[in-house]
């Protein structure tokens, strides 16, 4: 039976590039110079630490961090920017970026249900944090992966194992 899995896979390689040419930036720009500006990636966490002095220049480094992401083609949908920017002593403070990795449960069942609802000869089924998509042949698939770009066009969805 043909099928497919959809994930919620971020490139962490060119997200490990993209910081990497950040820090090089905020190392050289004169207005970064004298201060704790930073960005540090957890890869173990899944999260982007910005550091700096100020709520400001916190935005500043988010936005040299985001400059470079684009250019690494990472859609910035991956990161969940929600935390709050936390003091963390002395003058300096940091906010977090969490890299969102693996669909959640709540948007594995509104995948399910648009699939479900779509009419479409397809079954869609939660295996962990990815999305098994089963069918009787390729074409209904591939409208099964058309009709997922347009309902979740704001998620970064990814499918792989597309198999015959």
């Amino acid at each position: 039976m043909p099928s497919f899995d959809v994930v919620l896979e971020p490139d962490m390689v060119a997200i490990k590039n993209s910081v990497a040419n950040a820090e090089k930036e905020i190392g050289t720009r004169f207005d970064f110079k004298g201060t704790s500006a930073s960005v540090e990636l957890k890869e173990k966490e899944k999260e982007l630490v910005l550091i700096g002095d100020s709520d400001f220049q916190i935005e500043q480094v988010s936005t040299v961090l985001i400059g470079k992401l684009t250019k690494q083609s990472v859609t910035v949908n991956y990161l969940d920017m929600s935390a709050k920017i936390e003091k963390i002593g002395g003058d300096k403070v940091k906010q977090v970026y969490k890299i969102k990795a693996g669909i959640e449960a709540e948007l594995a069942k509104k995948i399910t249900g648009a699939v479900k609802n779509s009419k479409l000869k397809v079954q869609a089924s939660i295996q962990g944090d990815e999305v098994r998509i089963t069918g009787k042949n390729r074409d209904d698939l591939q409208t099964a992966i058309a009709l997922l770009r347009k309902d979740f066009a704001d998620q970064p969805l990814k499918q792989q194992n597309f198999r015959d």
